[in-house]
């Protein structure tokens, strides 16, 4: 196919080209994205300019048009509609691997599409739904699958564990474990996500869950199980941090008041940023190496706990005046009853260990894939003050922060998280052969990452591209916008 298109491509002046830009929502025959700058999400440096030949819905082609380039005789696909990127950056489309589909907050409903369309315009085209309505996100992922809603592609890893298993009834004990997890593959997910759950409990999911190819996400918690559990058991991934630095704890467990009550979240929270201070360097270092050696990836997640290193701006995040629903809006205001919404009483001395704990756990991150170690990127969002999608870009902005190259960055939320969900041969790279998962940037995201967010002047993600079918950005955030602002004229506030 390649070299009838090239044959194609001589025979046809570039005045023949195709210059027709596409219509958003529509699949086309062949695309073609010209002149881009291509980030391929493999952890090498921009490169281009470069042309893009998308059919249907994989990358056909992948051609450089450099001087050196063309001197050899490269020329330009043919197309039936083209998107003109000079000057602009493609990246591969950016995966959320660790995300909740809601379609409530606060029993007060709030539409997928306001979801849906979010992501697609921060540029996250496949999701890792880690816990939501199981028969119901099935449902979606098949209609994403093909294309009947406008959606990023969707990966379902149910929740196993005490708090409840949105469909799937909490094992407690091996054999019920066992039955849970063959009961969820026959349903057709795509892994399986764990949260407070007993050793003996875990070592069955685990193994049931390998022998049937099942992945698994690890929320630790504070709990029985640790990261040496992970290591053990081959958990594919490890979600925010609980359990690494408990690993290290020289005494096995955290200096807790007496007074302390775990399912106080208030309580929970508060000592969680006093946990990483007591880890000891060294044993946490055997941790990491451990972790590394037994394949057993890191998804951190940094922006979902920033409100409680800096709660003010958290609360005052300047796309909330356009993008936040209000169901999210009073989910999000201090209430005992709602999971993340604990701070009825936040101190700046609250703030004080919780700057010291990032300090540490980035640091801790950063050794992590120094030593070799997989890192991921997800945002948990819906809960602690932080939107879709955006959220998800203040994400990487913190993996900057931790002390990550912007290429790696990309890299993580990306190649890395393609490798983490088992797809990295379809997706993850700007690569024939691939899937046409794609985001046309305004804008360099190497210097400044800002330039994904839909609300930045002047940047801003143009085009996102998810399966071959293109969606115009700005065209996606003014919908939801136009969501965001129908609610608020008919839902009362609270």
């Amino acid at each position: 196919m390649l070299a009838l298109l090239l044959a194609l491509a001589l025979a046809f002046p570039f005045a023949a080209m195709a210059q027709t830009a596409p219509v958003s929502g529509k699949r086309y025959a062949r695309l073609a994205i010209r002149n881009a700058i291509v980030v391929d999400g493999n952890g090498t440096p921009a490169a281009g300019p470069k042309d893009i030949l998308i059919e249907n819905n994989r990358i056909a082609a992948v051609a450089a048009l450099d001087p050196v380039a063309v001197g050899r005789g490269a020329r330009r696909l043919p197309a039936d509609a083209e998107i003109d990127a000079k000057g602009k950056y493609v990246l591969p489309g950016l995966i959320d691997a660790h995300a909740h589909i809601q379609d409530e907050r606060d029993g007060i409903a709030q539409p997928l599409e306001y979801e849906f369309k979010i992501w697609l315009a921060c540029g996250i085209t496949t999701v890792r739904d880690v816990g939501s309505k199981l028969e119901q996100t099935l449902t979606l992922r098949s209609q994403s699958a093909r294309g009947e809603i406008v959606a990023p592609r969707i990966f379902v890893y149910p929740m196993f564990g005490r708090s409840g298993g949105f469909g799937v009834a909490d094992p407690d004990n091996p054999a019920e474990a066992r039955a849970a997890v063959r009961k969820v593959k026959q349903m057709g997910v795509d892994g399986i996500k764990l949260i407070q759950v007993h050793r003996d409990v875990m070592e069955a999911i685990e193994d049931e869950a390998h022998k049937l190819s099942l992945p698994i996400a690890h929320h630790v918690g504070v709990e029985e199980t640790t990261a040496w559990d992970d290591i053990r058991c081959g958990t594919r991934s490890i979600e925010h941090w609980y359990g690494i630095p408990d690993a290290a704890i020289p005494d096995g467990v955290q200096n807790f008041p007496a007074s302390y009550n775990y399912n106080d979240e208030a309580d929970r929270f508060r000592y969680a940023g006093r946990l990483w201070r007591e880890a000891d360097p060294k044993k946490l270092q055997e941790v990491l190496t451990a972790m590394v050696k037994a394949n057993v990836a890191w998804v951190p997640t940094f922006d979902i706990y920033e409100a409680s290193r800096d709660l003010q701006r958290a609360q005052n995040q300047i796309w909330f005046r356009d993008y936040l629903h209000p169901a999210l809006a009073a989910y999000f205001r201090p209430n005992p009853r709602n999971h993340g919404s604990y701070f009825l009483h936040w101190t700046s001395n609250d703030e004080v260990f919780w700057k010291e704990n990032y300090r540490i756990w980035m640091a801790a991150v950063r050794d992590f894939e120094r030593l070799g170690g997989l890192v991921g990127v997800g945002d948990d969002a819906g809960f602690i003050y932080q939107i879709y999608g955006f959220g998800l870009l203040r994400e990487l902005e913190l993996h900057e922060e931790a002390g990550f190259h912007p290429i790696k960055v990309i890299q993580h939320a990306t190649g890395n998280n393609a490798r983490i969900l088992g797809i990295e041969d379809r997706l993850g790279a700007v690569r024939t052969g691939y899937l046409a998962d794609l985001i046309v940037v305004n804008g360099n995201p190497l210097e400044d990452v800002k330039v994904l967010y839909p609300s930045t002047e002047g940047g801003g993600i143009e085009w996102t591209i998810k399966d071959g079918i293109p969606y115009h950005a700005p065209t996606l955030a003014a919908d939801v916008r136009d969501i965001v602002k129908k609610a608020r004229e008919t839902q009362p506030s609270r």
